[in-house]
């Protein structure tokens, strides 16, 4: 065979044809999967787009997220962050370039779960779950000690060790709940719950022994957090080790580093109270001493104070003498004393009695009695006089007179007086009324004027 042959039968692509078909086939053979590594030779250029390589111990991947994309990234990007990416594998032909396009992108591991712890700490701080005077105070000595946690942990047998080092008269009234896993969260819930309406116990102990950040998570729930800031009984939370951190803590109403110390801060120290007492019941003891010898003093002194009850008596026959006298003296004087304002106040009543005025006034009165009869019966004659002339004057214009001299006044039925002849008509009825007398008369011819003429 020749080489031009040889060179016919060849199928020949060239470099940009070949990475176009890599790259359609990647696209069509891979769906969407998720990558797990770690953020490297991160850039961010101006146009907004993401590009990184995720790398793990041996190998790496290049990787590119556009903008529209990653816009919805939640948290900043940076180098040596450990992530989850989600996309489709690619090859970008300019460069031959193996890569996968990303499309989403969350944090991997503890990583997440921070940033849950964070989002969750900051919420519950802003509603006030956080704050110091929702915090209740722990009794001095409880009468019973709860402890929620887990039966067979280690940190029960610290709770316990240290309790009977410290103070053994505490009761201890164990919670028995499962302290990691899903359903770890729901039980503790449910026993703080319960054992705020059983109220058996004083403070309550919330403790688990330490983890990484997955097997202390169940302390890190939302319904945990809300349980204990309700519980009315003051909670101690001791969760992991001194530099562990929970919501736990920061809802609880103390926050022990350890549960053997939280233990140590529920329970009195059983030295420092016996040294208390001892001090107590010496200073108790001093004081009743103290008072007895005074009371045994003051005794001496009422036992020499004492006296025979007959001296007492005669002292006090004696005193009630003076007494009388006293008292006799007294209201003597007294009376004296008010039978001379008794005279004082006669005299000045002699000085105004009312009798003299009476009879001034009795002179008076019948002085202007009679000068009132005078005086009313001088006008009563003058006015009688008048009256006298009054009445001849009268009597001189009176219509009587007038009548009295053989006159008479002629009216109608109705009244009118009748002057002229020609206001009747034959047959009218007539009232004539005389000097003495009156008369009712009939008309029967009547005589004008000019008739007469």
């Amino acid at each position: 065979m020749s080489i031009t042959d040889n060179t016919a039968e060849r199928s020949v692509y060239s470099v940009s044809h070949l990475n176009h078909a890599a790259r359609d086939l990647l696209e069509s053979e891979f769906p969407l999967i998720w990558v797990e590594g770690e953020i490297s030779n991160l850039a961010r250029p101006a146009s907004g787009h993401l590009y990184f390589s995720l790398k793990d111990e041996s190998a790496q991947l290049r990787c590119a997220m556009f903008k529209m994309r990653n816009r919805q990234v939640n948290f900043r990007p940076e180098n040596g962050q450990q992530v989850l990416v989600r996309g489709r594998l690619s090859l970008y032909p300019a460069r031959g370039d193996y890569q996968l396009i990303a499309e989403y992108m969350e944090e991997a591991g503890d990583g997440v779960l921070r940033r849950q712890f964070e989002q969750l700490k900051q919420r519950l701080h802003d509603e006030g779950l956080f704050t110091a005077t929702n915090k209740q105070p722990l009794p001095e000595l409880p009468s019973r000690l709860g402890v929620i946690t887990s039966p067979t942990g280690a940190a029960i047998r610290d709770i316990i060790s240290v309790l009977k080092r410290r103070f053994p008269g505490i009761p201890v009234l164990i919670y028995p709940v499962p302290v990691q896993g899903v359903e770890a969260p729901p039980a503790i819930v449910t026993t703080l719950q319960n054992a705020g309406k059983r109220n058996e116990c004083d403070v309550l102990i919330l403790a688990r022994g330490g983890g990484s950040l997955e097997d202390l998570w169940a302390f890190n729930d939302e319904a945990v957090a809300r349980a204990i800031h309700a519980c009315p009984i003051p909670v101690v939370s001791a969760i992991g080790h001194e530099v562990d951190f929970t919501i736990a803590d920061f809802v609880a109403d103390l926050r022990a580093p350890t549960p053997s110390a939280a233990a140590e801060l529920v329970s009195p120290d059983r030295d420092e109270w016996h040294s208390t007492f001892v001090s107590w019941q010496q200073r108790l003891l001093r004081s009743w001493q103290g008072r007895i010898a005074r009371q045994r003093q003051h005794l001496d002194w009422l036992y020499r104070q004492l006296k025979h009850p007959g001296q007492r008596l005669r002292e006090r026959a004696q005193r009630l003498d003076e007494l009388e006298q006293r008292l006799n003296l007294a209201q003597q004087a007294r009376l004296h004393q008010q039978q001379a304002r008794l005279d004082t106040l006669r005299a000045r009543l002699r000085g105004h009695s009312p009798a003299q005025r009476l009879r001034e006034i009795r002179l008076r009165l019948d002085k202007l009695r009679h000068d009132n009869h005078s005086a009313v019966t001088a006008i009563l004659l003058q006015q009688r006089t008048r009256l006298s002339s009054l009445s001849r004057a009268l009597n001189a214009v009176s219509p009587l007179a007038t009548l009295g001299r053989g006159y008479a006044i002629v009216q109608r039925p109705d009244g009118k007086i009748i002057r002229r002849s020609d206001e009747v008509r034959a047959g009218d009825k007539i009232h004539t009324r005389l000097g003495s007398g009156q008369l009712d008369c009939r008309v029967e011819t009547v005589h004008h004027p000019q008739e007469k003429s």
